[in-house]
């Protein structure tokens, strides 16, 4: 798709939601927006409230920031925004005629967790015939189920931590048999939300009633928890970008996550709030040997999932050299601090770029299954 150069491209960057995550989402918005060239791009800021109301809102990334330990969030003002169909955008307030915000070329979907990352929002944007940012409705949904996505990650001949699934019916009839089989890879364990991000709901078992404390605080979060082995060693990251011009995906420089005795996981606050006891190391300290190996195996995993446009892939580089995917996410943290735009800065890709690059991307991709 052409673009004459009188002409900006008319993106709308949506952010928020109803999940958990609703503030970082905010957050990654702030440094999209900043990102975006008003020369090349004209912008309509759609925040989703905690009630899953959608507003036409501020485009200013200073009152998306995080100021000390305050997270910003989508408030309720401002008029609803209504998608009727291919990219024609509406916005309604109360006792006032619809006025027509025109159409738009792409959307920017910066949606963490349940309810725009899972695929949800991809499908309401497929069936209006609308280009995006970001993986498909499958990839979306398996990228949010960890489950779902160890499975095919494994069916792919890719190697992934053990886990026993807690499922989302009633936990006093599965307690003993998941409590059992957890305690088979010995303690401690890790227990998370299967469909959740930003280590919502994550937490650490030493043994069986911190584990059942773990599962139930999980559950508030999602009734289907995965209850995960621990595994010794050292957490590294990989970012992943759709080949230009239909060429294979692109694997980032590889960097790794060092925590202080402040953390005993990658946590909530240890990603987003500050502090000086976690470090992020770009490029990592690794062989060549194995921040390739990290680098194709990341390739691989974004295949087997069917991503495309970005994902950024986890891995556990154990003490005997080998690696565990621990996780892929269709839409990772976008802050300009958050590991994925800094594995690309390294890279080659600065921010901007690489905001472009995604814009440019999604504008390129058909809509459908055409």
């Amino acid at each position: 798709m052409n673009y004459s150069q009188d002409r900006r491209i008319r993106v709308a960057v949506v952010f928020g939601g109803r999940s958990s995550e609703h503030e970082i989402s905010c957050v990654t918005a702030g440094g999209v927006l900043a990102a975006l060239d008003p020369r090349r791009y004209e912008v309509l800021p759609i925040g989703i409230t905690t009630s899953g109301r959608w507003v036409l809102t501020t485009a200013d990334p200073e009152r998306l920031a995080i100021h000390g330990s305050t997270m910003p969030t989508v408030d309720d003002e401002g008029g609803t925004v209504v998608l009727p169909g291919r990219g024609e955008l509406a916005v309604q307030s109360p006792g006032e005629v619809p006025h027509a915000l025109g159409t738009v070329d792409v959307v920017f979907p910066l949606l963490h967790g349940p309810y725009g990352e899972d695929g949800t929002i991809q499908g309401l944007l497929e069936l209006a015939d609308v280009r995006y940012v970001g993986s498909g409705v499958l990839a979306s949904a398996v990228g949010m189920d960890k489950h779902v996505m160890k499975l095919l990650l494994a069916g792919a001949g890719l190697p992934v931590t053990r886990h026993v699934l807690v499922r989302p019916s009633a936990w006093e009839p599965q307690r003993d048999r998941v409590i059992a089989e957890a305690e088979a890879f010995g303690y401690p364990v890790f227990v998370k939300p299967a469909r959740a991000g930003s280590s919502m709901g994550v937490s650490k078992a030493r043994d069986a009633a911190e584990l059942e404390a773990a599962v139930l605080a999980a559950r508030e979060h999602d009734p289907k928890v995965l209850i995960e082995e621990a595994v010794t060693g050292r957490e590294v990251e990989c970012g992943v970008l759709e080949g230009q011009g239909g060429g294979e995906p692109e694997a980032s420089v590889v960097g790794e996550i060092r925590l202080g005795a402040g953390h005993e996981l990658y946590d909530f606050e240890a990603k987003y709030l500050p502090g000086d006891d976690v470090s992020l190391d770009i490029p990592a300290d690794l062989p060549a040997e194995v921040a390739e190996r990290v680098r194709r195996m990341s390739i691989e995993a974004f295949q087997a999932l069917s991503c495309e446009s970005l994902a950024r892939v986890d891995f556990f580089l154990r003490d005997d050299g080998s690696l565990v995917v621990n996780e892929l996410n269709t839409m990772p943290g976008f802050t300009p601090t958050s590991m994925f735009p800094q594995l690309w800065a390294k890279t080659g890709i600065d921010y901007p770029s690489l905001v472009d690059r995604l814009v440019d991307t999604a504008l390129r991709r058909p809509t459908g299954l055409r």
